[in-house]
């Protein structure tokens, strides 16, 4: 263990729990008297100290057993899942192949029944079965991302809020061309000023 009080062990392994980084901090008895955006500042903060990351680490390692999915068992599963086709199941005359285990991870469900067809004496009974795969979209999505073949970008929150008090003619329209604008601009004494880079 890496020497963390009992707070920060409770919030790490809250985050380990897969709990929010608010979540971990207000659970753990941290003060949660402050706006939101502080709480998550501090939360935030305490996630990124060294000693946080190595114990989450550990839990991390801890908590591995062959029972776990590595990351090259996620990606065949992920893979077969992308790959799934009802024509490999199938024969020349589409029914499932004699002896073909319906275990694929591209199956999402296969529903058996017997159905009756004709009627009387010459009714006979054939066995049916539905086939329903997963949809491949997802899974190719999730294998890009794990190869990093998209551009993730950072997402921020900003949920500060900002009480702006407009008085004086034409000061609305101001503040309105400042809230939308690229350039950076600041309101100094009431008026709006662009600043050049």
């Amino acid at each position: 263990m890496n020497n963390l009080s009992q707070k920060q062990e409770t919030f790490t392994l809250n985050l380990f729990k897969g709990l929010t980084q608010r979540e971990s901090w207000i659970q753990a008895g941290y003060s949660s008297n402050y706006s939101l955006a502080i709480v998550d500042k501090h939360a935030c903060e305490l996630a990124n100290k060294g000693k946080i990351k190595e114990r989450l680490a550990e839990l991390r390692e801890e908590a591995k057993t062959p029972l776990i999915a590595d990351y090259r068992e996620r990606q065949e599963i992920l893979s077969e899942i992308a790959r799934g086709r009802v024509g490999t199941l199938l024969d020349e005359n589409q029914r499932i192949k004699q002896g073909q285990p319906l275990t694929s991870a591209a199956l999402q469900e296969v529903e058996t029944m017997d159905i009756k067809i004709g009627k009387g004496e010459n009714a006979k009974l054939a066995t049916v079965t539905k086939i329903k795969l997963h949809n491949p979209v997802p899974a190719i999505d999730l294998l890009n991302r794990m190869d990093r073949v998209y551009e993730e970008r950072p997402q921020f929150n900003d949920n500060r809020t900002y009480n702006i008090m407009v008085s004086g003619d034409g000061m609305k329209e101001k503040v309105d061309r400042l809230l939308t604008g690229n350039t950076r601009k600041e309101i100094i004494e009431g008026e709006v000023v662009e600043i050049d880079g």
